[in-house]
């Protein structure tokens, strides 16, 4: 079995240091940035900078590379007058975010509206190296029963306009919201993949290739399959652990696909329920089983099934002890939303929350 290199971007928010609520200061925290020789690339919201881990073949690489530019993001940030934070959502929020002042963001807030000017959304996403897009398409149909899990474990927008949203994930409840984002479908074909998005782009759903959402795609700009479900983590260490589980999931499904051996059937609405459950639930309630009986089941459990599927891959590129390791902190010490309605429950204050974000990412530099 090959090791594939992979990456990761991050998304973070930026927020007032004294009122918490997001500012719109992306290009100055991105001008300092540079000076300390990251580059830091920007949002569809001036509230939002990004970071793009170089190409990886350990997880040692990928941790030392996160850890250092949250740390560079975190001081630019910090320089530009602004606080950084790992959050999916920002805890408060003003009535709308100005919109990055580039012509592509100008017109995709022309066109979408309220849905781009309420935004505020930080994911993280994974690259992981496959052979052709073909194969990124046979990986992204394997991959779908095991998104609603990535969702799970990596929640991390629980608290939004300073209250509880009754979701561990409100992030991506409100990320659904775009005509192209979400729950990916299947196709049988990369010709089925491209007709979809022409149809897409021909109708208005989306502006161009940069805005195929789906949570697991083909990548635009790379010889890769990126896979989108997740909130941005609170942690280096748990974008570290995601990356880690995509990369081996990528693999597991590489082999599939060479062994000729069939996708998991599985339904557009059965997937759709899987991912609300786990928006909902995330790490402490139930997660729906999509590759055995439908059924509701611990997330933990699941999570562990998605190890137990994915270990020849974790043992061959010698993750398995970190994974296990990682993932049972994570259950133990919970998770962003977790810490998030910790925080939160102490006063009801958004500001605890901001707080406790603020020191989650950057704990482990």
């Amino acid at each position: 079995m090959s090791h594939p290199t992979l990456g990761v971007e991050e998304e973070f928010l930026l927020v007032d240091p004294r009122s918490g609520e997001p500012v719109p200061l992306n290009r100055e925290t991105a001008a300092e940035a540079g000076e300390r020789g990251v580059e830091l690339q920007l949002e569809l919201t001036r509230c939002q900078v990004e970071t793009s881990s170089s190409v990886s073949s350990t997880v040692d690489e990928l941790h030392d590379d996160l850890r250092r530019l949250r740390q560079v993001a975190s001081e630019a940030a910090t320089a530009a007058g602004a606080r950084l934070l790992a959050v999916g959502l920002p805890p408060t929020v003003p009535h709308e975010f100005p919109i990055t002042d580039t012509p592509r963001y100008r017109e995709i807030a022309q066109k979408f509206g309220m849905i781009a000017h309420e935004q505020g959304i930080c994911g993280c996403h994974v690259h992981v190296a496959v052979p052709s897009r073909e194969a990124a398409v046979d990986v992204s149909n394997r991959l779908r029963p095991w998104l609603p899990s990535l969702l799970a474990l990596t929640a991390n927008s629980a608290i939004y306009r300073n209250s509880d949203s009754g979701h561990a994930s409100w992030r991506s409840v409100l990320w659904a919201r775009w005509p192209s984002a979400g729950p990916p479908p299947h196709f049988d074909s990369v010709e089925d993949y491209d007709a979809t998005v022409r149809m897409m782009q021909d109708s208005g759903a989306m502006l161009d290739d940069g805005m195929v959402y789906w949570d697991v795609r083909p990548s635009a700009n790379f010889p890769t399959v990126e896979v989108r479900a997740a909130d941005v983590p609170a942690t280096a260490t748990q974008s570290v652990l995601l990356g880690a589980l995509v990369r081996a999931a990528v693999m597991t499904a590489l082999d599939e696909r060479e062994r000729n051996q069939p996708t998991v059937p599985l339904t557009a609405h059965a997937l759709r329920a899987a991912y609300w459950k786990s928006a909902r639930d995330g790490l402490e309630g139930e997660g729906i089983d999509l590759v055995g009986t439908h059924a509701p089941i611990p997330a933990v459990d699941l999570l562990h099934a998605l190890i137990e599927h994915v270990t020849p891959a974790l043992d061959a590129v010698g993750d398995a002890e970190f994974v296990h390791r990682e993932l049972e902190r994570v259950v133990a010490s919970g998770n962003g939303a977790t810490r998030q309605r910790r925080a939160f429950d102490r006063r009801h204050d958004a500001a605890d929350v901001i707080d406790e974000a603020a020191s989650a990412t950057i704990e482990d530099l």
